[in-house]
């Protein structure tokens, strides 16, 4: 069976395993996968699950998960009958400069409230997790920008 698969099914897989690892369900992280390298870049649901051997159940979730995140997009396709559904161009930067940094800060904030403020015993790692996070909500976004800006000077 294994010898059946394909380099793209492969990397799906592969891409699904990191994914997992940075809390992204398996269906989803396989997904993002095939978006990531699928020919043509726009799919359908059913063409999803075959390709990866996914339910229209998971492929329906996962999708739900991927437009709700802004990584993929609902597209028409002239001629075919369907949703299609492809990659966001900038679904990385995009990933990288959203709130979830502003979430964990805040998170900690409240851990901090919790513990009985910033000198509390205990708060030390809250207290290092939040400024962490407080500092990467701030230079992220400067990252993404200067990327853009230079990914510009070499493409145009």
């Amino acid at each position: 069976m294994t010898a059946d698969i394909t380099a793209e099914r492969r990397y799906a897989e592969e891409a699904a395993v990191v994914l997992a690892g940075m809390g992204l369900p398996l269906a989803t992280g396989k997904l993002l996968g095939w978006l990531l390298i699928c020919e043509p870049p726009a799919q359908s649901g059913a063409e999803m699950a075959a390709a990866l051997g996914l339910s229209k159940g998971s492929v329906s979730a996962g999708i739900r998960i991927l437009e709700g995140s802004g990584l993929a997009r609902r597209v028409a396709m002239p001629g075919r009958r369907g949703t299609f559904y492809e990659m966001t161009p900038d679904a990385i930067m995009r990933a990288a400069g959203s709130e979830k940094f502003t979430y964990f800060r805040q998170l900690m904030d409240r851990g901090l409230e919790v513990v009985g403020g910033e000198d509390a015993p205990g708060a030390e790692r809250l207290r290092l997790n939040r400024d962490f996070y407080a500092f990467i909500e701030v230079e992220v976004p400067k990252l993404v920008e200067r990327f853009k800006r230079e990914r510009g000077k070499t493409d145009g």
